[in-house]
């Protein structure tokens, strides 16, 4: 076996390892799982850790399993949490659990057949026709109160300013533990990964596999945990946000333009530590990237080779394609087509913030002066002799295309049927959106 850990050591992906995982993974080909808590009904980029260390265990010949946390997603994971969470209803866990699968399953082939075909498993499954009784005297038996107390989860949670922790939350890593012991027994899996938040829980699931599990020496079953770190940004913000909210791996939630956008503007130091994570680029190509960038840095090589492995690994490379084109409308040579080829949304994303009128589509119907589009209709220009000026000095653009005092603006000018862009110079603009 290729050694996993020394690829993940220098992409910056290993955080704790628990004694003998390394050998285990070069040993065999090792069923390994990640799950991920359904809070919502799409994963954001924070996600895209896991997703990726699960796409390199199955790219080392390992097998990954990627579990949706349908039965602990009604308890909510306290780890890394001030407060308790809100219960989601049954219905809303349902919907949320079917779109993480969605996504889930554009990164990993679960209809693959072979030894190292991903598997996906919702811990709801088994958890529902599991009794309170059976459940405390199965798994509640094997795990002190004293083991389960010294978990940093737990210890910050009782010695905080809040209201402590209820006994909800507080069973939430023997449920957890109970997943491992489960994926142990019916699918050999040997190794929990996960966020560092993540080790507490983790090991309770190594313990109980081993508990749960006697071998013939007594000594009980191995098993295994690997975290990685939690992404931060250089400056100690919080990594996965932006203005509008956190970043999401759907175009519903976040378009593909913002999402390039996201990388695209990522500082130089987060660029290169990002490459080396969140890319499937080999270590010559990566530090080769480096160089170039730090000869070059104004050209933001880095960032551009970022943005656009990562879209292409979460969107495709039509999507790339298209978010390549719409970033290049406010600072390259776009054309009318150019602009008529982007949506709605991306349309108002990429002219977020310019300043906009509304006319009736009525007004436009016998042609409107373009003199009169300019001031009175918009305001975009204080006066119609400004806006003679601004024409005859012709500094004015309607949709990129200079424009004479002569224009008149008529339906067939829209975009989208909706809007026009107003332009003087270089970077002053304007939308006029048209409704009825």
């Amino acid at each position: 076996m290729e050694n996993i850990i020394a690829e993940l050591h220098w992409r910056g992906l290993v955080h704790d390892m628990m004694p003998g995982t390394e050998e285990q993974l070069l040993k065999q080909s090792t069923p390994t799982y990640i799950g991920f808590d359904p809070t919502s009904d799409s994963l954001h980029i924070g996600s895209l850790v896991p997703i990726i260390l699960l796409v390199h265990l199955q790219k080392f010949g390992h097998k990954p399993i990627a579990l949706v946390g349908g039965a602990t997603g009604m308890i909510g994971d306290p780890s890394g949490k001030s407060d308790e969470r809100n219960l989601l209803d049954e219905a809303t866990l349902t919907h949320n659990v079917n779109g993480i699968k969605a996504v889930l399953g554009r990164f990993l082939d679960f209809n693959a057949q072979g030894p190292t075909a991903p598997i996906l498993v919702n811990n709801y499954d088994w958890m529902k026709t599991f009794s309170f009784i059976d459940f405390a005297r199965e798994v509640g038996k094997r795990i002190t109160v004293n083991y389960m107390m010294a978990k940093d989860s737990v210890k910050k949670r009782l010695s905080g300013d809040g209201e402590g922790m209820s006994f909800t939350e507080f069973t939430y890593q023997l449920i957890q533990g109970y997943d491992f012991y489960y994926l142990h027994k019916h699918y050999a899996c040997l190794l929990q990964m996960g966020g560092s938040d993540q080790w507490g829980n983790i090991t309770t699931g190594t313990e109980l596999v081993r508990r749960m599990n006697p071998d013939h020496t007594g000594e009980g079953a191995k098993a295994y945990a690997m975290t990685c770190p939690l992404i931060t940004k250089a400056d100690g913000s919080k990594f996965g946000k932006s203005e509008g909210g956190n970043v999401w791996l759907t175009a519903d939630k976040t378009s593909v333009y913002k999402f390039y956008q996201f990388w695209i503007n990522t500082t130089d130091v987060d660029a290169e530590k990002y490459i080396k994570i969140f890319t499937f680029l080999d270590q010559s190509t990566i530090n080769e990237l480096i160089k170039e960038h730090q000869e070059a840095p104004h050209l933001r090589i880095l960032q551009k080779r970022l943005a656009e492995e990562i879209t292409v690994f979460v969107h495709g490379n039509e999507a790339l394609t298209k978010a390549i084109q719409a970033s290049g409308i406010l600072f390259g040579n776009a054309s009318a087509d150019d602009l008529k080829a982007l949506d709605t949304t991306t349309f108002l994303e990429v002219f977020e913030g310019v300043p906009q009128a509304e006319i009736l589509k009525s007004e436009l119907e016998n042609g409107l002066d373009i003199v009169t589009v300019l001031n009175e209709k918009t305001g975009f220009l204080k006066s119609n002799g400004e806006a003679r000026r601004a024409l005859t000095e012709n500094s004015i653009a309607v949709n990129r295309e200079k424009v004479t005092e002569n224009f008149v603006l008529s339906p067939t000018d829209l975009i989208n049927n909706q809007f026009v862009l107003l332009q003087r110079g270089k970077k002053n603009y304007f939308i006029l959106r048209v409704v009825g």
